[in-house]
């Protein structure tokens, strides 16, 4: 088995967390080193003891990191900070990047939704969008992939074959998504303290969570034409999970031609299951684990269906993506450190 180290930027986050986890039972990919600029000289097993078991190198910051000496990068840092760290990196190595840097192609579309200009055009050009499933041969052969956010994993893997197919309509897609509070991230803010978020949930980013354009992006490449959709996700009090309720106008299919559809599209993956007709997936049922849940359901309404998707945010939504994705860019049996069933109940 290969000896690939690699370097995670941002370990003091709660995806780069994740990643340690599902890293310490991975044959061929070992730890080099560890940044979190707020907690640099700090051992991992103090900023989360849940790792305490493992041998780690402690925290460093990004300029202590001799990047020669790594092979991959996992980059976990946050939304507007990736761009220029990642030009900087040394041309051999292999990167896969967590936030949402390099995840719109169109570089005037990232400067409307994210509040400036892209700081690496040229690398724009290079990255692929690394949705496993759909772009497996792509990601392949890549030095640096996109990771896809979490809302957009449980959004267009059970839509995209379905408008590959031509079975649903690619107008009037209503999307209501749920995800529990690590999709916030781990820094102090005032909306995710426990008493903002028990006993209760609310709507975020209405008409305007970043999310959006993501998820157009990948639904228009699907039918070859642009696609708006609407698009709310709500903060549930758990700390992590997330379901996707969608509903869509269909093109004459019922629910079980359009299940039977997925289940075809996705025979033989490993990590995407479509459930038996009336089963109902439930965030419990994939926790702590890199499967994603689907099925489909006829809507009262004739002409429209209802379809659920479940994921671990942490997991597949993020961490578990990541490493499914560096994975394939090594030539490696994309399931490793990834083998671990859903913590139930």
């Amino acid at each position: 088995m290969k000896d690939i180290k690699v370097a995670i930027l941002g370990a003091s986050g709660y995806t780069g967390a994740e990643l340690v986890r599902l890293l310490a039972l991975h044959p061929a990919l070992t730890i080099k080193a560890m940044t979190g600029d707020r907690k640099a000289g700090q051992p991992m097993a103090g900023v989360f003891p849940h790792l305490a078991s493992l041998s780690l190198p402690d925290l460093v910051a990004i300029d202590q990191v001799d990047f020669k000496t790594v092979d991959a990068v996992f980059c976990c840092l946050p939304h507007g900070t990736t761009q220029e760290v990642i030009a900087a990196l040394p041309g051999n190595v292999r990167i896969v990047d967590l936030s949402a840097d390099f995840r719109l192609f169109d570089v005037d579309t990232y400067a409307q939704w994210y509040g400036h200009e892209h700081r690496a055009p040229a690398l724009q050009k290079e990255a692929v969008y690394g949705l496993t499933e759909i772009a497996r041969d792509k990601i392949a052969k890549a030095r640096l992939v996109a990771n896809p956010g979490c809302y957009p994993t449980s959004v267009q893997l059970p839509l995209i074959p379905l408008l590959e197919q031509g079975l649903i309509a690619a107008e009037d897609i209503v999307i209501d998504a749920k995800s529990g509070v690590s999709g916030a991230g781990r820094s102090a803010k005032e909306a995710n303290l426990f008493t903002e978020v028990a006993e209760g949930i609310h709507p975020y980013g209405i008409a305007s969570h970043r999310h959006a354009p993501e998820i157009e992006q990948g639904l228009s490449e699907a039918v070859g034409k642009p696609v708006m959709v609407t698009f709310t996700p709500h903060l549930m009090p758990m700390s992590r999970g997330m379901l996707s309720t969608i509903y869509a106008k269909t093109k004459g299919a019922d629910a079980n031609a359009l299940r039977a559809t997925l289940a075809e599209r996705f025979k033989g993956e490993h990590f995407v299951k479509v459930l038996p007709e009336g089963v109902v997936p439930a965030t419990r049922h994939v926790r702590g684990s890199n499967f994603c849940l689907i099925n489909v359901f006829d809507d009262r309404i004739k002409g429209r269906v209802i379809i659920t998707c479940v994921i671990d945010n942490l997991v597949k939504g993020a961490s578990g993506q990541a490493l499914q994705n560096m994975n394939l860019m090594f030539g490696l049996p994309e399931t490793l450190g990834l083998e671990q069933q859903p913590m139930f109940p």
